[in-house]
C-alpha cells in the first residue's frame, strides 16, 4: 500500500524513486571501491589511510541506507543487489591491481568527485520535480562525500 504523502505529486515520486535507486548504485559501488582499497593498501601513512578508508566508507553506509529508506517511503523498491549495481552504477570499475597509497587515495577521490557531482545533479531534479525531502536526503549525502573527499586529498598534498 502506497503512503499517502501530502503535496507529493506522483511525477516528483516517481523521479525521486528513479534518482534515488541511481545514486544508490554509485553509492553501493563505490563503498565496494572504499573496501577493496582498505584491504590492499600499503606503503606510506599505511595505518592513517586504512583507517580513514574504514571512516569514509561507515560515512557513505550511513547514506545508502536513508536512500533505501526513503524509496520505500515512495512506494518502490530499493535495488541494491551486486548484479543490480554492477549493471546501473554509473562510477567508472575500480582497479584491483593498486596497492600503493597514494595510488588508492587518487583512484577513490576520482570516484567520490564523481559520486558528489552526481549527487548535486540528483539534488536539483528531484527539487525541481516537487521532493524538497528527497533533495534534502542527498544533500546530507553531498556534504559528507565533500568532507570525505577533502580528507583524502589532504593526504595528496
Amino acid at each position: 500500500m502506497a503512503v499517502n504523502l501530502q503535496g507529493l505529486k506522483d511525477n516528483a515520486r516517481k523521479a525521486a524513486i528513479s534518482e534515488l535507486n541511481a545514486r544508490l548504485a554509485d553509492a553501493l559501488a563505490l563503498g565496494m571501491a572504499i573496501k577493496q582499497a582498505h584491504w590492499n593498501v600499503k606503503g606510506k601513512n599505511f595505518i592513517a589511510v586504512h583507517e580513514l578508508f574504514d571512516t569514509v566508507y561507515a560515512n557513505n553506509q550511513e547514506h545508502i541506507d536513508v536512500m533505501a529508506e526513503r524509496v520505500q517511503i515512495l512506494d518502490g523498491v530499493a535495488v541494491g543487489t551486486a548484479e543490480e549495481v554492477a549493471k546501473k552504477s554509473s562510477l567508472e570499475p575500480y582497479p584491483t591491481d593498486l596497492t600503493k597509497a597514494e595510488d588508492h587515495l587518487r583512484a577513490i577521490c576520482d570516484r567520490m568527485r564523481d559520486h558528489g557531482a552526481k549527487l548535486r545533479e540528483g539534488i536539483d531534479k528531484t527539487d525541481e520535480a516537487g521532493d524538497a525531502d528527497t533533495a534534502d536526503i542527498l544533500t546530507a549525502a553531498s556534504r559528507t562525500a565533500d568532507k570525505d573527499l577533502w580528507f583524502m586529498e589532504s593526504h595528496l598534498e
